[in-house]
């Protein structure tokens, strides 16, 4: 259930390009079974800027409120407005159509930092 193709963090997110054009964000499957049944979600504006490591958002679910980190740095160049009124589509899809945000990287060079498939397999297993 973790795509290959695919770079994530250890907070859960995933990234999906190779950093020469603008990525796009989500969390993993492991995060919304975690979460549960996701209700809100609040993402930043277009035009965002955007730091590696700090908070962009939150996804509160029926269980809980949890926060969205950067998984790099760089700008919104675009959010998930389908979620504004179809937040569980991130349950239904979190690897399609319940992406998050799309950020142009401040640093094409970051995606490749990132954890592979095979890390983050081994990170939600431990």
């Amino acid at each position: 259930m973790i795509p290959e193709d695919l770079r994530y963090t250890a907070e859960h997110e995933w990234v999906a390009g190779d950093g020469s054009g603008p990525v796009r964000v989500g969390i993993t499957h492991f995060a919304q079974d975690a979460l549960g049944d996701i209700v809100f979600v609040d993402l930043p504006d277009e035009g965002t800027e955007l730091t590696a490591g700090e908070t962009f958002g939150e996804v509160e679910s029926t269980k809980s409120v949890s926060e969205l980190y950067a998984p790099i740095s760089g700008t919104v160049v675009a959010k998930n407005a389908s979620l504004t009124d179809e937040p569980e589509l991130i349950n239904a899809e979190p690897y399609a159509a319940g992406w998050l945000v799309e950020i142009a990287p401040a640093d094409s060079g970051a995606i490749a930092q990132l954890l592979d498939a095979g890390a983050y397999k081994a990170l939600t297993e431990s």
